[in-house]
């Protein structure tokens, strides 16, 4: 059975820490978690809700960046999605498709 994580109230990049096993093959710069190959640059961070009011235990916001590299060499930002799952092996696979269709490969077998 597969064992479920929820995320709750956390401390800032601990979802992003617990993310990191779901993606093995990307890089954890201490501000976000990153996929790159020669073409893309794919972003996670980690984003606390800004209005006060709501309760403390509403989960983390992920922003998911994704750059394509230009003709010059650079990475230029395009799409970029905000996702706020509490279920982390949820959050990991929706984060997946929306990676998957954003560029048209699979993040966990390139990457």
């Amino acid at each position: 059975m597969a064992k479920r994580l929820f995320v709750t109230g956390s401390k800032k990049m601990e979802t992003l820490k617990l993310l990191r096993e779901y993606f093995p093959t990307a890089i954890f710069t201490g501000k976000c978690i990153v996929f790159i190959s020669e073409d893309w640059r794919v972003e996670l961070s980690e984003h606390r809700e800004s209005d006060f009011s709501k309760a403390g235990n509403d989960p983390s916001i992920i922003r998911v960046r994704i750059f394509k590299k230009a003709l010059n060499g650079d990475f230029v930002g395009g799409h970029y999605e905000d996702f706020q799952l509490a279920s982390l092996g949820e959050l990991a696979e929706q984060i997946e498709k929306y990676v998957q269709s954003a560029i048209g490969t699979n993040i966990n077998e390139k990457y």
